[in-house]
């Protein structure tokens, strides 16, 4: 099979509006004009892959029920806008974890890439042509640890980012897919 590029995409502060320790359904707001633009990369066949660190679970501030009920009003809005997430990658883990969450440095905890490599495995994608998307300087970091290229969004934390940590900076996460699918031949 042909490998092909994609969209990973953080979520707290990236694809919703950033709230501390989000898991409760009702607090989901989707960044302005992301469900748009991802409803583009669907059909366009781009795999947009959601990569989330998730301290909350492992520090015992949620639960997995909590996260999962997160994720479905997410699916919801999105599908309200004929967009869809084709996978997410979730870390639990933290140095301050509880019980088996407690890890020092989780080979999947960005900034580390794991997540991203075990997406790119699963759904054959071409790091090089892919993006990471994100409004933490570990997002930036986790796509570069994977050899992607790496779009900072002013949405969340973006603002206390340095701004040439990034391949592109935009405004939000719809205005940096709009602008990725300018310009890379790969993902029209």
């Amino acid at each position: 099979m042909e490998k092909r590029p994609a969209i990973f995409v953080d979520r707290d502060g990236t694809l919703n509006t950033e709230v501390d320790y989000l898991h409760r359904p009702e607090d989901v707001i989707i960044t302005p004009g992301a469900a748009r633009w991802i409803a583009c990369l669907n059909k366009r066949n781009v795999p947009v892959i959601v990569i989330t660190n998730q301290s909350g679970i492992g520090k015992g501030r949620f639960a997995w029920d909590d996260y999962y009920a997160v994720m479905k009003k997410i699916d919801e809005i999105l599908a309200e806008n004929d967009a869809h997430i084709d996978d997410v990658y979730v870390c639990p883990f933290h140095k301050e974890g509880k019980g088996e969450y407690k890890h020092p440095n989780h080979p999947n905890r960005k900034p580390n890439p794991g997540m991203i490599l075990s997406a790119a495995s699963k759904h054959h994608i071409d790091l090089e042509l892919s993006w990471m998307i994100g409004d933490k300087q570990i997002d930036l970091e986790a796509g570069r640890n994977a050899g992607c290229r790496v779009a900072l969004v002013k949405t969340g934390y973006g603002n206390g980012v340095t701004p040439k940590l990034a391949d592109l900076v935009a405004d939000n996460l719809g205005m940096a897919i709009e602008t990725i699918l300018s310009f890379s031949p790969h993902t029209k």
